[in-house]
């Protein structure tokens, strides 16, 4: 058995973390799990890891890894920093823990990265496929050459190209990424042998070297062979050191990550790793069992993102491509019954391949026929519906399509569970279970010809359209909510008048209660631990995310632990203030005066006054909005205003708010700045939450998720709307105290924090004294009399 004070990477652990470490430890050895509402500062990521390491290093235990998943890019980074700090402080004879970070295709692709080849970010993964699927077709058993000729090939090239001196002479030809220079020039190498000129093949030179140093097939290597370094050696590998070290010795980065991926003593990946039915189907299925430790960061997220995960859709344009699709299948055996010549030169699928690929498969040409009528009456259906809501709702709606927002269309009474109005369509239209469930089927036979008669491997809308389609039929009722979604676009090829020039309508298919599906995901594992700084209350996270079932049906212990803040707390002030609610009753819209929004002015005015940088918090952007534009009134600081945008834009807003003097950041509780972004230090003096940030609850499927609560827990509003927002707020409030030296106000704004009342939301908070309640005109006082305790201590 190890010591785990081997592993943790600290001279002395916090007395949370000895708690935490070892109750994970021991919950772990029996299958469990260890639930933890670690507080800013309680050092939960070292716990976590310090636990699955020790098991994975004891020769007495069963698991082979820990799994990490974080839906925060700051915390992957952190966890990444940890096992770094780990491996320095090891013991000298002990070997490092090996790590590595999952990423896609497009962080670690050398030619997506250097976007050069015709590689972008979109594109990425079709032409990766269709690369590799050429690279395979030249050198397997029925290939004109081998990999390790390809590679070499490739080198040659770009030999020639420095010793030309093309480009300058030299390096400049080299591709480069990660700041390695790659053994092949920055176009894509071609193969041609003996064949006519114009009718070479791209192939990717990465993976050709990939598959050179792959073992060979009857031998008993594995992948892990290919991987051109000792894993085993290397420590923490981070998406920048794999891609480096790849492209130094010329082989593919996302290959090798697949390579090492089962071997990692600790792999670091993110939600959809684990619970994404594709991307376990495909890439890290081989983790998802007894012999895997697994850490849920940030498990406040688990169950929304999970939501988002299992749930279904599929677009208009989606639909539309996927038409077009099958009729390209049908157009040659159609021409052929009708002595015509099809049309689309020598790429288009022949009548004999298609015969051959049907003859092969369960699928009929009439059934390629039914599904395409199916899907084109879907298409006019959508059409007619959408149409019909935008009269309804936005009368002359064809004049100004700039007018047009996001917008859900529901296809059944969101409150109660039945049938689905498109599913009761296409029963009436003579539609049968049949076209709904063999849609799936022709669109995978669909794809299959296509891609051999184009000899190009790429993603294809009718296996999307077909696997949408299938689940629409197979879902039930209740947990599962269908709409139509109107997302707002830009589309100039469609006519001015129509509804798709302004929208892509999705076709969608919510799974309301994802516990089921988070709880089988977590019963797979061996055991683990689930933690965030914002879990409260408890028993209502464990019936959310399927963990009351996992220990009631499976006898598997599941034991919660609370760490509060143990930084000096005459360093922090905390209060709840009993101003008016900020609800829609009482403030109305963004811009009406009245005495909600004069008392809300105010009071905010009074709090980014402070020194330094202030965070304030809104239920909204339109809500942010106008609290930016009362602050200016009422300040001589710089205001800031977040607004909902690109990653660019908030890493640009963010630099700003830290460069310099003290400032106001202006943003909504649901955007990206209140969560998993580092305010330590003097980054931040003050934030400030107004209102409690409640999703909207007029939302079609927010009504259908609130009724499948009620079903499954007894409380739909409170487990799907007022404990998810109280856990915004804190997140929010908890930017501000990250270290033992960090002094800062905490505030949260609305008499719903403050008071015991029929839809207070005190009990959801921490009951640790922390959050004084006072009424708004005592506000003042308590942040001067904070105020005056700061300076006179300096």
């Amino acid at each position: 058995m190890t010591d785990w004070r081997s592993i943790f990477g600290h001279p002395q652990p916090y007395d949370p973390q000895v708690d935490g470490i070892e109750t994970a430890i021991e919950t772990a050895r029996d299958g469990g799990y260890t639930v933890i509402e670690g507080a800013c500062g309680t050092g939960k990521t070292m716990i976590a890891l310090t636990a699955g390491i020790d098991l994975v290093r004891d020769p007495d235990s069963d698991y082979e890894r820990v799994l990490v998943l974080t839906s925060v890019k700051q915390q992957l980074r952190q966890f990444e920093e940890d096992l770094e700090t780990i491996n320095a402080n090891l013991p000298d004879d002990w070997n490092p823990v090996s790590g590595l970070t999952l990423v896609g295709k497009a962080d670690v692709c050398p030619y997506n990265r250097e976007k050069t080849a015709g590689f972008d970010d979109g594109n990425v993964y079709d032409r990766c496929e269709t690369l590799r699927d050429r690279t395979r077709d030249l050198t397997g058993e029925a290939g004109e050459t081998t990999a390790q000729n390809l590679a070499a090939r490739a080198r040659s090239q770009q030999i020639g190209l420095a010793d030309s001196g093309s480009q300058g002479g030299g390096s400049a030809t080299f591709l480069e990424s990660a700041g390695e220079p790659s053994p092949y020039p920055r176009d894509l190498p071609e193969y041609g042998e003996g064949g006519p000129v114009g009718a070479e093949t791209e192939y990717c030179p990465f993976y050709a070297q990939y598959l050179e140093d792959l073992p060979e097939e009857d031998s008993d290597g594995d992948a892990s062979e290919a991987v051109p370094y000792d894993f085993t050696e290397a420590g923490m590998i981070t998406p920048e050191d794999l891609v480096a070290r790849s492209v130094a010795h010329g082989t593919c980065p996302h290959s090798v990550m697949g390579a090492v991926l089962g071997h990692a003593e600790v792999v670091v990946g993110n939600y959809y790793h684990a619970f994404d039915p594709r991307t376990t189907g495909t890439f890290t299925g081989a983790l998802l069992d007894d012999s895997t430790f697994v850490v849920c960061d940030e498990a406040h997220m688990l169950e929304p993102r999970v939501r988002d995960l299992v749930s279904e859709g599929v677009g208009d344009r989606t639909l539309r491509d996927a038409a077009t699709e099958i009729s390209r299948v049908l157009q040659p055996i159609k021409f052929e019954r009708e002595g015509r010549q099809a049309q689309g030169g020598s790429k288009t699928a022949d009548a004999d391949l298609v015969r051959s690929e049907l003859n092969d498969s369960d699928v009929t040409y009439e059934e390629l026929n039914r599904t395409l009528e199916f899907i084109e009456d879907i298409r006019i259906e959508l059409d007619r519906r959408v149409t019909a809501h935008l009269d309804r709702k936005h009368r002359g709606w064809q004049s100004d399509l700039t007018e047009l927002s996001d917008d859900e269309i529901p296809l059944r009474d969101p409150s109660d569970p039945a049938e689905d109005e498109l599913t009761e369509w296409a029963r009436n239209e003579g539609y049968s279970d049949a076209e709904w469930v063999r849609a799936e089927s022709v669109g995978a036979v669909v794809a299959r010809i296509l891609n051999e008669a184009e000899d190009e491997d790429r993603t294809r809308s009718a296996p999307a359209a077909g696997r949408v389609l299938g689940e629409w039929y197979r879902c039930d009722h209740t947990e599962y909510f269908r709409e139509i979604e109107l997302e707002r676009t830009w589309d100039d090829t469609e006519p001015g008048d129509s509804w798709r020039r302004a929208y892509n309508a999705r076709l969608a298919l919510h799974n309301c209660v994802p516990s089921d599906a988070i709880g089988e995901r977590l019963a797979s594992f061996g055991g683990g631990v689930l933690m965030s700084a914002t879990l409260e209350p408890m028993d209502a996270f464990t019936e959310v995310t399927g963990l009351e079932y996992l220990a009631r049906e499976d006898d598997r212990p599941v034991v919660e632990r609370r760490y509060g803040l143990h930084f000096p707390a005459e360093n922090r002030e905390s209060f709840a203030v009993a101003a008016p609610k900020f609800t829609y009753d009482n403030r109305g819209r963004p811009g009406d005066e009245n005495r909600t929004r004069t008392h809300y002015a105010n009071a905010v005015a009074k709090i980014a006054r402070l020194p330094g940088n202030v965070l304030v918090g809104m239920p909204s952007y339109s809500e942010a909005k106008w609290i930016a534009g009362a602050l200016e009134d009422h300040l001589s600081k710089p205001v800031l205003l977040d607004a909902s945008s690109d990653d660019e834009a908030t890493e640009s807003l963010k630099s700003e708010f830290f460069a310099g003097d003290g400032k106001v950041l202006v943003t909504s509780l649901r955007g990206t700045l209140t969560e998993g972004v580092d305010y330590s230090g003097d980054r931040l003096s003050a934030a400030v939450v107004c209102g409690v940030p409640l999703v909207n609850t007029a939302s079609p499927r927010t009504k259908a998720v609130r009724r499948a609560y009620d079903d499954e827990f007894g409380d739909g509003f409170t487990y799907a709307l007022t404990i998810p927002a109280v856990r915004k707020a804190r997140q929010a409030i908890g930017r501000v105290i990250r270290s033992p030296d960090d002094v800062g106000v905490r505030v949260l704004l609305d008499e719903r924090y403050a008071r015991e009342s029929w839809d207070s939301v005190r009990p959801y908070l921490p009951d640790d004294g922390e959050f004084q309640t006072v009424s708004p005109d005592m506000l003042e006082m308590g942040l001067d009399r904070f105020r005056s305790e700061l300076e006179s201590d300096t």
